[in-house]
Formats: structure tokens, C-alpha cells, sequence
């Protein structure tokens, strides 16, 4: 039987659940080879918390409740917010040309707005690698970006998830508070919800953190990752944070605490027009995904860095808030399996993906779809095999698998264990009806060439 979702006092533990979770969490680390991870759940009535492993394989170092985990783009929902707080307070209008706001923007990009960038809609690429990107700054990064040959779509008519949207979001706080982003997201954010700060690059973290781990499948060996986030790009993921945080923070994108303004958060988890994330999620607000799920709408986001995998979840109509962080790679595979416990024991929910496509109907050949396609630098080449089947390959990398349907959503088969995920879709120019791009992802890609 679920353990109940109330309880008569606020924030009163369950035990009988916290023990039930903890011992899950155990085991499940072990079977997936996560050496720490943290998986906290707020009901809306009470609070449960469990952690596990090191975090720190190579030194040891315990994994506490404290413990702080590189979040990746999850650190997005902060950016976002501290925006929307500008905005709330009248700073800046969600609706001003980007132009307006950045000198390097000026003339290059006239019609994306604040808005646009919060909610993936601007048709910005994606941007350059982490490791290209080491020692640019957000200027010459954005300059070189904001162009017309870069852009994948006029903005506001559709969705690619871009981090160098949020890069220039984080120019956007620095120009307006006169402080670093790190500043004005701790100021604006962090501490107004009793959450330490700390960001990649810290040299004296004020609290404890992890390291990412990466497996070697060779010798069975799990290792520390080194994080290689540029320094540009810490809007879009140079956050750390425990899942007891990601639950604070959740709770006030929900209403559920004075961390935020309700308006705020009202704003963040408005499904945006356009903003159709294809595998990513059901839909898309401004810093939030949002997923469907058994007739309600969640809103969070997922995220993954150097070796780490976190994910937050929280419904608006319950309360409920669920936040997991695991330092390595396999954790998104342990995440998905904690949400089952989390079903199993509450009778929550919690959605990990967005909902299943139906009436997509059977397989279909698609041989139009052969071509090439660009995200700034990246390069998506699909052709078509012996049988005339497509596979896809990423700059060069083995061609992958994949499944037509006639909405035009594609799965990726995986060539070793032949499972299909859902991948993405291809659209069609709505004059002309030829297929002019492709979304893997999340990602678009502008087609540039034919098959």
C-alpha cells in the first residue's frame, strides 16, 4: 500500500518512508554504479531526504544532505528566475529586443527578445563547444553567434534548445545589476531561499561538493571527471546544488514558498507558443520544462554535466516536489528507477520524459528526409542505407538508426540493443512543404544541403 501524501503537520517525516527510500537508494547506486546521490521529496504536508555513497570516489569523501552536485543546464531554472525577477520588479520587459539590451547584439539579432532566449524560441544555435570556448568572453561569444547566417528560424516560431540563449540572458542580469551573474543569481535567488551558493570554478567552495564520475566500461572502474564548462558559459550550467536545494527551489516555482514571487513563478511554467521541445518534454515556459502527466501539468528541468546527472520535478497542483542529484553518468538511468520507488511508495508519479507519443501510426520510409542539416557548428548528416532506410550521424560520428512515422517524429535506434528512443522530428517549410529542418533533441538544425 502507498504511503499517504499528507500528513497533519507540516513537514513531520515520515519514517516508514524514509527508510523505504533510503534503502532503495543504496541499492539502487550499487546497481547502476553511481558512487553518491541524493534523492529529496517534499509532499506538499512533509519532507523526506536520503543520500548515498561518496562524493568522491577517488578521495572518499562521504556524500551528505549538504553535499553539492554540479548541475548542468538545471541551473537554467535559477538564470531564468533571476530574469523574471527583473522583470517583475520592472527592470526590464520580457518583451525588449534583445538589442536593446546587449551593445554586441546590436543590429545583428533585431526581433529576439527576452523572452525568446528564456523559452528556447530565439533560433539561436546551440553555441560552441565547452572546450572552444575557454577564454572567450560573453561579448565576443555572442557577437560571433548573433548573426543571420547562424539563425535557425525567425523567432517565436519554434524551439531549439540553446545554451548560448542563456549565455546572453546572463549578460542580460550583468547589465542591468551592475554584478557578475554569479552575483546576481546568489543575491536574486540563491540565498533569499536559504541555499549556500556555489558555482564551477570556486576556489574555496563555502560547502561540500562532488565530483563528477565516469565508468570504465573496460576495467569496471569508476573514476572522477574533470568539469570543462567555459567560463561564458555559466548561465546556462555552472550551478551546484543538493536535491534538498532543488526542492527549495522548486517549491518556490510552484508557489509553495516566499522564496520567489507568485507572479514569477506563474510566468515561469506559462507554456510559451512555439515552444514545442520535441523528446525533451510535452512543452516549454520560460526556464521550465514542463511534462504531462496523469492529467496534470509538472514543470523542472534535467540536467548533466562532467559526469553527473540531477533532475527536479514539481506539480503546482499538489505541492509535490521531487529532486534527485547522482555524480555520475549512469544516474539518469538510477533517477528514472528512484522515480518508480517514488511511485511504488506515495502513489506519486513523477514524469521522467515527456509523455508517450500516440496515433503516430506505423513506420514509414521517408526518403526526403535525406540530407544535411546545421546547428552553428554542428553538423547532422542523414542518408539513406542499402535497404533506403535513414540513419543519422553527429559531425562525422557512427550513423545511427532511425524510425519515420508520418507526423514526422523519428526515433534513434540504439545499434547495439536495437531499443528505439524518442529522438525528435523533421518539419516541413509550410510554403513550399519540403522538409527544411530537423530537431534531434531538442535541438534544431537548418537543412544546408540534399541527400
Amino acid at each position: 500500500m502507498p504511503y499517504p501524501i499528507a500528513a497533519p503537520a507540516a513537514h513531520r517525516p515520515s519514517t516508514s518512508l524514509h527508510r523505504e527510500l533510503s534503502s532503495r537508494l543504496d541499492s539502487l547506486a550499487r546497481v547502476h554504479r553511481v558512487p553518491g546521490a541524493q534523492l529529496a521529496v517534499h509532499t506538499g504536508s512533509h519532507f523526506v531526504s536520503v543520500h548515498t555513497g561518496t562524493a568522491d570516489a577517488a578521495a572518499n569523501t562521504p556524500f551528505t544532505a549538504e553535499t553539492a552536485v554540479p548541475l548542468g543546464s538545471v541551473t537554467k531554472v535559477a538564470t531564468a528566475a533571476a530574469v523574471l525577477l527583473l522583470a517583475d520588479d520592472g527592470d526590464l520587459d520580457l518583451d525588449d529586443p534583445v538589442s536593446d539590451l546587449l551593445p554586441e547584439a546590436a543590429g545583428r539579432i533585431p526581433d529576439v527578445t527576452v523572452r525568446h532566449l528564456l523559452s528556447h524560441t530565439a533560433g539561436l544555435p546551440t553555441g560552441p563547444d565547452s572546450d572552444s570556448a575557454v577564454g572567450t568572453t560573453a561579448s565576443r561569444y555572442l557577437a560571433e553567434l548573433c548573426t543571420a547566417r547562424n539563425t535557425l528560424f525567425p523567432p517565436g516560431t519554434g524551439f531549439s534548445y540553446s545554451n548560448a540563449g542563456y549565455v546572453a540572458a546572463g549578460r542580460i542580469l550583468s547589465e542591468v545589476t551592475g554584478m557578475t551573474w554569479q552575483e546576481a543569481v546568489a543575491a536574486l535567488v540563491l540565498e533569499p531561499l536559504g541555499i549556500v551558493p556555489a558555482f564551477l570554478g570556486d576556489a574555496a567552495p563555502a560547502r561540500p561538493v562532488a565530483s563528477g564520475h565516469a565508468l570504465n566500461t573496460a576495467t569496471g572502474l569508476v573514476r572522477p571527471a574533470h568539469q570543462n564548462l567555459a567560463p561564458v558559459e555559466a548561465p546556462a550550467g555552472a550551478l551546484l546544488a543538493s536535491a534538498e536545494d532543488l526542492v527549495a527551489l522548486g517549491r518556490a516555482v510552484i508557489g509553495g514558498s516566499a522564496g520567489l514571487p507568485e507572479t514569477v513563478g506563474d510566468r515561469m511554467r506559462r507554456p510559451e507558443p512555439a515552444a514545442d521541445p520535441g523528446a525533451l518534454a510535452d512543452h516549454w515556459g520560460l526556464g521550465l520544462a514542463l511534462f504531462r502527466q496523469d492529467g496534470r501539468v509538472w514543470c523542472g528541468h534535467d540536467g548533466n554535466a562532467q559526469g553527473t546527472s540531477c533532475h527536479l520535478r514539481a506539480d503546482a497542483d499538489s505541492g509535490v516536489v521531487v529532486a534527485f542529484t547522482g555524480n555520475a553518468g549512469a544516474a539518469t538511468a538510477l533517477w528514472r528507477d528512484m522515480a518508480a520507488e517514488v511511485a511504488r511508495l506515495t502513489g506519486v508519479r513523477v514524469p521522467t520524459a515527456a509523455a508517450a507519443g500516440t496515433g503516430r501510426g506505423p513506420a514509414v520510409a521517408l526518403p526526403e528526409c535525406a540530407g544535411t542539416y546545421r546547428n552553428g557548428g554542428i553538423e547532422y548528416v542523414v542518408k539513406l542505407d542499402g535497404d533506403g532506410a535513414p540513419t543519422l550521424s553527429v559531425d562525422g560520428d557512427y550513423p545511427i538508426p532511425l524510425v519515420c512515422y508520418p507526423d514526422l517524429s523519428c526515433d534513434l535506434v540504439d545499434p547495439v540493443t536495437g531499443r528505439a528512443e524518442p529522438g525528435g522530428r523533421f518539419h516541413r517549410d509550410p510554403v513550399t512543404g519540403a522538409i527544411d529542418h530537423l530537431q534531434i533533441s531538442g535541438r534544431a538544425a537548418r537543412r544546408t544541403g540534399t541527400g
